[in-house]
């Protein structure tokens, strides 16, 4: 941001209660693609590098303070004890500001917090027609599809000399096709004047923001508007309906804007992306994905269908399929899936393998490793080149405490094992089907830990003489002599 439009103020209004969103959650606080309505409005105004960043607060305003002290500690939470309007939500922004830092001189900003597809690009643009055209107020217009109500922006020319809520306005008014979007550009000097001439003559009783407009276009100083491109920018947000359309269209653009950086998404209305996501180029995904969080694609990774991960990094060349991830390290070219849980902690390296009906936690699996089935491994560490047959379990809890399982390089654990934690494989060991490992095996060792079988004859003909077992094993034992005679 140059130097010279670098607003001297920001504030975002988001003091309200959000009633039609029927919530204990305040309204800018719901999320969207990953971050909160007014999460949206605050990172597009910190690319504006202002001096100050005030929002002010009422409803829900521990909840919504401690939420922009974990952004940015330096923003400022103002509290609005009593909303009597956006006049009055500005007026107590700009006096607290004053109060503490002194005198605003400059260009004031102000915004809605409910606002989120409202980029930096298009505030930029009003802060610099605004300081070109050296004007007073300069508001941020749109010419949406349907104007029903917005307040209806009139105008005497090129000038804007009021804006009308359309629960104010006259028939010919409301038959204005322009409306407000909420976004003002403000000399300080000229918004402390104004505020401090408001009141609640109107329908409402509250103190109009857009009154300071008309306040100052009636002093005979300069007032214009700037025409956002795309309308959809203003859309706010108040009731959930409103937030799944959203949703919608902030998802449209978000894998469009990957398609463009090269990234094949083969059916975008069935994937989900996050904000803090990041694909690489010619990463693929597959339909009825979801990538929540910091989730990050490296260049080739192939990720779907019907996957959700979550804080998840998947190297190049990986393949996830059918999975479930959260806060897991996937290694380049190393696979995952059908029907894979990996939970906080785990770590394929370079071609391991996480395969159908497998969980794993806290778990680090090395080099060309295979868990390839039906196993469970958690509070692990898997050498290089192991393999983990099916039905595996690292029985890592002991009804107190967590306890770990270390397995060297090319181990080989046959299926249907259990490793009772805190248990150490060596390097090279082999471990015999069906066994309970509860002791060390050493490197190049083989582990047989269950008992001696034995066959009773005649069980099924003495226990069950009438069931269809004993039938067939009459049967089968009768065939036998025969075959031997």
């Amino acid at each position: 941001m140059s130097p010279e439009l670098r607003p001297a103020a920001v504030f975002v209004l988001a003091a309200g209660q959000g009633t039609r969103m029927k919530s204990d959650t305040p309204k800018v606080l719901h999320t969207l693609c990953g971050r909160p309505l007014v999460g949206h409005v605050v990172a597009n105004a910190l690319g504006l590098e202002p001096r100050r960043l005030a929002v002010v607060v009422g409803h829900g305003r521990e909840q919504v303070a401690a939420y922009l002290a974990s952004v940015d500690p330096e923003i400022r939470a103002v509290v609005q004890e009593e909303q009597h309007g956006t006049g009055h939500a500005t007026r107590v922004a700009m006096e607290a500001l004053t109060e503490t830092d002194g005198e605003i001189e400059g260009t004031v900003l102000v915004l809605f917090g409910d606002t989120p597809l409202l980029s930096t690009e298009t505030m930029s643009a009003v802060l610099a027609e605004h300081q070109r055209a050296d004007r007073a107020v300069t508001v941020l217009t749109a010419i949406p599809d349907d104007p029903t109500g917005y307040g209806r922006v009139i105008r005497d020319g090129e000038s804007v000399v009021g804006i009308v809520e359309q629960k104010d306005a006259t028939p010919e008014q409301v038959a204005i096709t322009e409306v407000n979007s909420g976004v003002f550009a403000f000399d300080a000097k000229v918004l402390r004047d104004a505020l401090g001439r408001l009141n609640r003559n109107n329908k409402q009783g509250e103190e109009y923001l857009t009154d300071v407009l008309g306040i100052a276009a009636a002093d005979g100083l300069s007032v214009g508007a700037h025409v956002v491109e795309d309308w959809h920018e203003t859309l706010g947000i108040n009731d959930r309906v409103q937030l799944a359309d959203m949703r919608r269209l902030f998802n449209r653009r978000l894998t469009e804007r990957w398609m463009r950086e090269g990234v094949s998404i083969i059916d975008p209305a069935t994937t989900l992306i996050d904000v803090q996501a990041t694909l690489g180029r010619d990463a693929i995904v597959y339909p009825n994905t979801q990538l929540y969080g910091g989730t990050v694609l490296a260049p080739g990774a192939e990720v779907g269908p019907n996957c959700t991960l979550t804080d998840t990094f998947v190297g190049e060349g990986a393949r996830v399929t059918n999975a479930t991830t959260e806060g897991a390290e996937i290694g380049p070219e190393a696979t995952v899936g059908p029907y894979t849980y990996l939970r906080p902690g785990t770590k394929l390296a370079r071609g391991a393998k996480a395969g159908g009906f497998v969980e794993m936690k806290n778990a680090e699996i090395g080099e060309g490793s295979k868990v390839p089935h039906l196993s469970y491994v958690g509070d692990a560490t898997i050498g290089e080149g192991c393999n983990i047959g099916a039905g595996t379990i690292t029985a890592n809890y002991d009804g107190v405490a967590k306890h770990r399982t270390e397995i060297g390089d090319h181990v080989f654990v046959g299926s249907d094992t259990v490793l009772i934690a805190p248990a150490k494989l060596g390097d090279g060991a082999f471990v015999a089907a069906g066994s309970a490992v509860s002791s060390p095996v050493g490197p190049g060792e083989l582990a047989v830990a269950r008992g001696r079988q034995r066959n009773i004859a005649g069980y099924i003909e003495r226990k069950r003489p009438d069931s269809k077992a004993a039938r067939a094993a009459a049967r089968a034992k009768a065939e036998n002599a025969t075959d031997k005679s």
